[in-house]
């Protein structure tokens, strides 16, 4: 009679009782979501801090942003502050050199050109289509906004003047009711904000509030080639008024974030 097998045993010898050793936990979903969305946050608010103080001129063309100071400031790995700065060029705000670090874009003369040549296409098709659709309560909006503009200016405060001009033409972007235009205007704007940041004699104004008003009676009105008229000849002298002027400022990075 052959002999049995023990067949418990067997199954032991190929499937061993696992030992005692600690093993990694694996992260729990809701830790990681978490820290993603507080990566993600801390990126958004570099990046915001960086092109908030380029439109408001605090950040002149041609400033360093060294990475290391930026990640004390912050409060992150380097890595982090790569990222940004690499979403900050995609966007033509900010020009990475190799061996030598990042700083803000210096748009040059052709690119002026060119940038300017589209911009008045685009807020032709803006301001066209604003005038067509815009509301009452838009257009309400609109003169609020100018009277903020107006006291900025009273005040000669021209941080705050350039910030709301360039509000005023993405606020116009955002009543044309076209998103593919709204996103390329504020593309534009910005690289628009260092052309002026580099060029625009001191105390002189971005825009002429003047100016604005116009456009804005115009649309009030329905008058959709008039405020097309009065657009391309604002953003055409706007263009021709600009200078070079060497950029330089020795404020601390701090201070040119508006985190001092």
């Amino acid at each position: 009679m052959p002999k049995s097998t023990d067949t418990s045993t067997r199954a032991r010898r190929s499937h061993p009782v696992a030992t005692n050793r600690k093993t990694a936990a694996a992260p729990r979903v809701e830790d990681t979501l978490l820290k993603n969305d507080e990566s993600g946050d801390v990126e958004e608010r570099i990046y915001r801090a960086v092109f908030d103080s380029v439109m408001s001129q605090r950040l002149k063309p041609g400033t360093k942003l060294p990475e290391a100071p930026l990640c004390e400031l912050f409060g992150v790995s380097r890595s982090v502050v790569r990222k940004v700065l690499q979403k900050l060029e995609h966007d033509h705000i900010v020009q990475l050199r190799p061996n030598r670090g990042a700083i803000v874009a210096v748009p040059t003369r052709e690119e002026t050109r060119q940038i300017f040549e589209a911009r008045r296409s685009l807020e032709a098709a803006i301001v066209r289509l604003v005038a067509e659709r815009a509301t009452a309560r838009d257009l309400k909006g609109l003169r609020e906004q100018l009277r903020e503009e107006h006291a900025a200016m009273h005040r000669f405060d021209q941080p705050a003047w350039a910030r709301l001009a360039s509000a005023y033409h993405l606020r116009l972007a955002e009543l044309s009711g076209n998103d593919i235009l709204q996103r390329y205007l504020a593309e534009i704007v910005s690289r628009c904000s260092l052309i002026v940041a580099v060029h625009q004699p001191p105390g002189n104004a971005a825009c002429e509030h003047d100016e604005h008003e116009r456009i804005v009676d115009c649309i009030a009105k329905g008058d959709a080639e008039g405020a097309v008229k009065l657009m391309d000849q604002h953003l055409r002298e706007l263009e021709e008024h600009l200078m070079i002027e060497a950029p330089g400022n020795e404020q601390s990075l701090a201070r040119l974030l508006g985190l001092a």
